[in-house]
């Protein structure tokens, strides 16, 4: 009986020790905040009945929660303005009911990382060491920045942020389809239907002027997905370009500048569906716009003016068969036999024999069907793939909101099974050697994979460290409303280059833009249905930004997958695409979002820009013989 007794008393104290651990609040900050940046701190763990009592105390300051009720309990635009400061209390009637440290770290700390990598790897031309370098450093200032601490963020590199770069499942899928297709590649190479293609169009790209507009064409045909553009133009047309004397470094540009401006603002690719999302995210704060995503995107596409001048100054420069500043340098010496920007030992040709290794078996047996078909099945099935994972009434909606990666994934299979088959039941290549072939083309991804793993490995530290707010804390300040598109396209691009992505950089600004741009509009009072081309112009320049941003950084992973796609020197790709990329930034801004601002019609600015591009090609380009 006593037993019982004693039995029931446990289990009545341990109910009530469970409830009053159960109520503890608990503070829910972030793992580093910067001096002078706005951060936000969320409680858990709260009481109901006093929840808008709660109160947030920062040395001498005390801040009121932003959101209260009962789902959630947020302070928002918090504000730390020295490093000393590390703790946050929260109060209740004026009590002390909790405590967290935080990690106080000065603002400019958080460009160390990524700037440190770009210039490293622009000086020492090698981008391993330079993504190494700024993860390690990045995992350094997330640790403190103390020389106690300078080991545990050298181990920190792999231990902890390659580790969880290659845990992601999203970076998972595009290391499983970059080999994929690097086996695809090495199965069509040495069954003979890559050099099938070559010979194919060989009476067609009979001058280095044709095989750069084919290859810019090829780019507009496979535009449903950038990744997937950058690798199979780039491995299929550098055999022909090779056998035309065009530089590695052109066809590296060639490829890059027509992925991701076509897949941006065509209606159907995978890219429609993630801005989509985005810009709802950011209408949803805003009860008087009345227009659906969907309908600010499709406006948006007129006033992106960066990715139609690129495509423009891509197909001008290829059609002319002019070049200027560092990219005729590079041309005149491929034309001459001493293509400088060829990569080398880092893409895995280590010696003279191994480079064969994906030469034709049998050269007289070669057919461009063999390469032709499993790359038309492979982009069928990705289509159908995107078709299969979305939801929606219209094709741009499927499309749109599709797992690209799943249908990516899919689509690499089928076409490597393709190519297997046809190679077996040809008789071109025996099981071994088939094997032994698609393990060759993997091979020649391995470098890239590397320094996409480092890229993803250096993203994550620039986003603990909050690089990107940083960036829009010191540059956003002042906002005129007709210039409100030029200054996000300018923070967008700053934070994609320091980053080294596209995507990241649209997920950071699409929630903000939009309240941003219509809170300007109606403090000056123009919140009205006649200047919703502010809005329009706003989100297409977050994109723009971001796709420049992503074309001319040494860490962006589709500048580093055309490099590798293309067999060119990554450094040497970087360094003569940015001052193309430059360039039209520079007409896009001038010519179409600056006059835009002030009411112009995007239609007439687009035909002037599209103009100037070619008076400028025509006036300063030089013609490559």
């Amino acid at each position: 009986m006593h037993i019982k007794r004693i039995s029931f008393l446990i289990l009545c104290l341990s109910s009530l020790l469970v409830a009053q651990v159960k109520s503890a609040p608990t503070i829910e900050a972030p793992e580093i905040v910067l001096t002078s940046v706005p951060f936000e701190v969320s409680i858990t763990n709260f009481e109901l009945q006093q929840v808008c009592a709660y109160q947030l105390k920062i040395n001498d300051l005390i801040f009121d929660p932003t959101v209260c009720n009962s789902d959630e309990l947020n302070f928002e635009y918090l504000l730390v303005e020295k490093k000393s400061d590390n703790q946050l209390e929260l109060l209740l009637d004026q009590k002390e009911i909790a405590t967290e440290e935080i990690n106080v770290l000065r603002g400019w700390i958080s460009l160390l990382p990524p700037l440190v990598s770009i210039l490293v790897a622009l000086f020492f031309r090698s981008v391993i060491p330079a993504l190494f370098l700024g993860v390690w450093i990045g995992s350094f200032s997330i640790l403190g920045l103390e020389i106690g601490v300078l080991g545990q963020s050298f181990l920190e590199v792999v231990s902890k942020y390659v580790k969880q770069a290659l845990a992601d499942p999203d970076h998972a899928a595009v290391i499983i389809f970059s080999l994929m297709i690097g086996g695809l590649v090495g199965i069509i190479s040495k069954n003979g239907g890559m050099q099938g293609i070559v010979n194919s169009l060989t009476p067609y790209t009979n001058s280095a002027k044709r095989g750069q507009l084919v290859t810019a064409s090829l780019g507009l045909a496979i535009f449903f997905d950038d990744y997937a553009n950058t690798l199979v133009v780039g491995n299929t047309m550098r055999k022909v370009t090779d056998k035309l004397k065009i530089s590695r470094a052109k066809l590296a540009f060639l490829v890059d500048a027509t992925a991701a401006p076509v897949a941006c603002i065509a209606l159907i690719t995978t890219w429609v569906g993630y801005q989509i999302g985005m810009i709802d995210v950011s209408v949803g704060q805003i009860d008087a716009i009345d227009q659906s995503a969907y309908s600010i995107y499709l406006n948006s596409i007129l006033y992106s003016f960066y990715p139609i001048f690129m495509l423009a100054f891509v197909f001008t420069i290829a059609g002319s068969g002019r070049d200027f500043s560092v990219m005729y340098q590079y041309e005149i010496a491929a034309r001459q036999g001493n293509d400088k920007s060829v990569q080398g030992a880092s893409m895995g040709y280590t010696n003279e024999a191994e480079s064969k290794q994906l030469e034709p078996k049998d050269p007289s047996r070669a057919k461009a069907i063999n390469a032709f078909f499993p790359i038309l099945i492979f982009i069928i099935s990705v289509i159908g793939g995107l078709y299969a994972t979305g939801e929606g009434d219209s094709i741009q909606d499927i499309i749109g909101s599709a797992d690209a990666y799943q249908a990516l994934l899919w689509g690499s299979l089928i076409g490597v099974m393709t190519a297997f088959v046809l190679t077996l039941f040809q008789g071109l290549l025996s099981l071994e050697e088939t094997v032994q072939s698609w393990y060759e083309g993997v091979k020649f991804m391995i470098f890239a994979i590397i320094v996409l793993i480092m890229a993803w490995s250096l993203g994550q530290t620039t986003e603990i460290l909050q690089t990107a707010q940083y960036l829009v804390s010191i540059l956003g300040e002042f906002l005129p409303v007709p210039l409100v598109p030029t200054i996000i396209f300018i923070l967008a691009a700053t934070t994609a280059f320091a980053t080294g992505t596209s995507w990241g950089t649209m997920g950071i600004f699409y929630p903000i833009v939009i309240p941003l741009a219509w809170q300007v509009l109606f403090l000056n009072g123009m919140a009205d249905i006649e200047h919703m081309y502010i809005i329009y112009s706003s989100v297409a320049c977050v994109l723009c930004g971001a796709v420049w941003g992503d074309h001319c950084s040494p860490i962006s992973d589709t500048t580093i997958m055309s490099s590798m796609a293309s067999g060119c020197n990554h450094i040497d790709h970087v360094a003569t695409q940015f001052p193309y990329a430059i360039l039209v930034a520079s007409i896009a801004l001038i010519i179409g979002t600056i006059p835009t601002g002030y009411g112009w019609s995007p239609m007439i600015m687009i035909s002037v820009g599209i103009v100037l591009i070619w008076i400028i090609i025509f006036l300063f380009g030089k013609k490559v013989n």
